[in-house]
């Protein structure tokens, strides 16, 4: 049976094939993770300010601004630029990992300003159009698309 050598175990030998698994410290449980926590904080926080902007605007609690998305601040964008750092922090900036992440939060952010954008501005076009429907259409009570989905260029910036 052939060995391999591993350095980072202290050259301990092991057989080809053989798994290993390796126990972490508590240091690595869920609640110590960075990356995943400060991602929550920065959703949970952007979703807050949302709720708190629609009743400064509407004088009205809206709850559904707490889990819906579309609207600023970005609770999409906030996630992943939260993440990215987190990561980069944590593991270090040239690393693998944080490429993977800021790759993420990038497709993530020109989504938002586009195809979840034009998305939105097509469901208003739609809604405007079935507002104008005679009554006696079949799609005269078809209940409104979303129009809130993504964010302006201006809005991300």
């Amino acid at each position: 049976m052939a060995l391999v050598h591993d350095s980072v175990l202290n050259s301990t030998a092991i057989p080809t094939g053989a798994t290993t698994t390796t126990s972490y410290s508590s240091s690595s449980s869920f609640l110590a993770n960075y990356p995943l926590i400060s991602a929550y904080l920065a959703f949970a926080i952007a979703q807050s300010l949302k709720l708190v902007a629609s009743w400064y605007k509407e004088k009205r609690w809206d709850m559904k601004q707490l889990v819906g998305s579309g609207g600023m601040p970005s609770s999409h964008s906030a996630t992943v630029t939260a993440l990215a750092v987190a990561v980069g922090l944590r593991e270090g900036f040239g690393g693998s990992l944080f490429a993977v992440s800021l790759i993420l939060a990038f497709v993530v952010m020109y989504d938002a300003t586009g195809v979840r954008l034009h998305a939105g501005r097509q469901a208003e076009v739609l809604n405007q159009i079935v507002y104008e429907l005679p009554a006696e259409h079949p799609l005269a009570e078809t209940r409104p698309l979303r129009e809130l989905l993504g964010h302006t260029h201006s809005q991300e910036a």
